[in-house]
């Protein structure tokens, strides 16, 4: 409905001044069938109720659409469909008749009422779907045969009473992500908000109007996975209460009495059923089951991202002088050429990979944790000590090589070393050293031999008895090997020759 002035004008101009409809209509920047409208209407009386078109052609696609627009708001917004995209797909799987701009007027309006409806901050974190809280836990295990304290990290979500649980060997920045990875994508999807305590993982510090300065890894981290993130006030546990009981719940129900652990990935894979079995209790108020209430707050979940985030950081170190490198006051080996040098350490929760600056993997450790110390790589120093095998000690190596190498000719130290090299590029030291020992039970053992049974045990073939001569051989007198029969000849001989 035009202004009363506009109307006044036009009836003025048409039927007083006798003004063509396409002459007004030019100068209003009107219609002229608007012009005429007004110009010849004779019933100005207000309407007693506003007149709704019924959309006849829409009605049995908005249902379609509402879902279409529901599940694109899960998504990032270059993964979502447009409204030309969807009118195309009404076309081709329903025979929709409607026009293009029904369809762009209906997702528009749409859009802004869902997109309102699920940023609204009426409810308070615990009555809203898709949102989360996270918090460590500790509890006493069995790990690798140690009396150990872990960490366990819990994603707990308020509004169904569910939770994931995942057993960690630290607290620290890549455990922390990890765990929080893990559970995205177990469950395939990503909470819209997740409420965390001031964990210094997340939290560099504090700032004065209360903000968070973040760490650069979690607003990655963030950013990846596109939720939002809210902090409770310093000393504030209250304020992610849900997670602090299920903490303490799950310590309880699943790690008391302590668990024995020695693969923390398997013992991992295997708390997944153990939430799951979890769901199917009542919730305390609702009157239906975790599961049943976690499986409705799903709709309201964020989409995975097509990549994972990888859960490292880089750090660029200068190795010492017999090529080892420090990472949180534990020692990782290099490689002798890179003593005093400058390598590049990539650093996950278990793994530590040396790089060169090119980006060349030089080697890779277990990350340590707790009292270990140092992690050695015998196979890059093989090389320099097979041309130098009198030059090095062996101290640091287990006591089966040593005594080995005690009583080896240089010459044979030299193979010894080289064959060494060659294995631990693909196989650990405890495999050599189970060859070198059970070689080592029918006397001093040539480096062939060593090698035979090695590639017997890899392969699972087992060691062969030896085969028994058919003709009768003289028992031979006991000898022993090495150079210590020269120290007593000179003993006898007061070291004259």
């Amino acid at each position: 409905m035009l202004a009363v002035a506009e109307i006044d004008y036009i009836r003025l101009e048409a039927n007083h001044k006798g003004c063509s409809y396409s002459d007004i209509a030019r100068r209003m920047n009107l219609d002229p069938r608007t012009v005429k409208k007004y110009a010849e209407m004779e019933d100005f009386n207000p309407s007693k109720r506003k007149q709704k078109r019924k959309a006849r052609v829409m009605d049995p696609v908005k249902p379609i659409l509402d879902q279409w627009i529901k599940e694109d708001l899960k998504k990032k917004k270059k993964y979502r469909r447009t409204a030309k995209r969807m009118y195309e797909m009404l076309k081709e799987q329903y025979d929709f008749k409607g026009s293009d701009r029904s369809v762009r007027l209906y997702v528009s309006k749409r859009k802004k009422e869902l997109m309102a409806e699920n940023e609204s901050a009426a409810l308070p974190l615990e009555g809203r779907p898709a949102t989360a809280q996270v918090d460590f836990g500790e509890a006493p295990f069995i790990y690798k045969g140690e009396h150990v304290n872990l960490p366990f990290l819990v994603l707990s979500f308020p509004n169904s009473n569910g939770a994931y649980v995942q057993v960690l060997p630290s607290q620290n920045r890549e455990c922390f992500l990890e765990g929080l990875k893990r559970m995205f994508h177990y469950m395939g999807q990503v909470p819209r908000v997740i409420r965390f305590d001031n964990l210094s993982p997340a939290v560099k510090r504090i700032l004065p109007n209360g903000e968070r300065e973040l760490t650069e890894d979690f607003q990655r981290f963030v950013l990846h996975y596109g939720f939002k993130c809210e902090f409770c006030n310093p000393a504030s546990g209250n304020e992610k209460g849900n997670v602090e009981a299920k903490v303490k719940y799950i310590r309880n129900n699943f790690f008391l009495p302590e668990q024995t652990v020695n693969d923390l990935d398997s013992f991992n894979d295997s708390l997944w059923e153990k939430c799951e079995k979890d769901f199917q209790r009542p919730h305390y108020q609702k009157g239906k089951t975790i599961a049943e209430l976690f499986e409705e707050e799903k709709e309201f979940f964020l989409q995975l991202p097509a990549k994972e985030f990888e859960c490292v950081r880089y750090e660029q170190l200068k190795a010492d002088k017999y090529g080892f490198i420090r990472i949180d006051n534990k020692l990782y080996s290099t490689s002798p050429r890179f003593a005093k040098q400058m390598v590049l350490a990539k650093i996950s929760y278990k793994e530590i990979e040396i790089l060169t600056e090119n980006y060349e993997s030089i080697i890779k450790h277990e990350r340590l944790y707790g009292k270990k110390q140092k992690s050695m790589k015998w196979q890059p120093y093989l090389t320099l000590m097979a041309k130098r095998p009198n030059a090095l000690k062996y101290d640091k190596m287990a006591n089966e090589w040593k005594n080995y190498f005690s009583n080896c000719t240089i010459q044979e130290k030299k193979e010894a070393l080289q064959l060494l090299s060659v294995l631990l590029k693909e196989h650990n030291f405890e495999i050599s050293t189970q060859a070198l020992r059970l070689a080592t039970q029918r006397g001093h053992p040539d480096i062939e031999s060593i090698k035979h049974i090695f590639y017997q045990l890899i392969n699972g073939r087992g060691i062969r008895d030896p085969i028994k001569p058919k003709i009768r051989v003289p028992n031979m007198p006991n000898t022993s090997r090495g150079v210590n029969h020269y120290d007593r000849l000179f003993q006898s001989t007061g070291g004259e020759v």
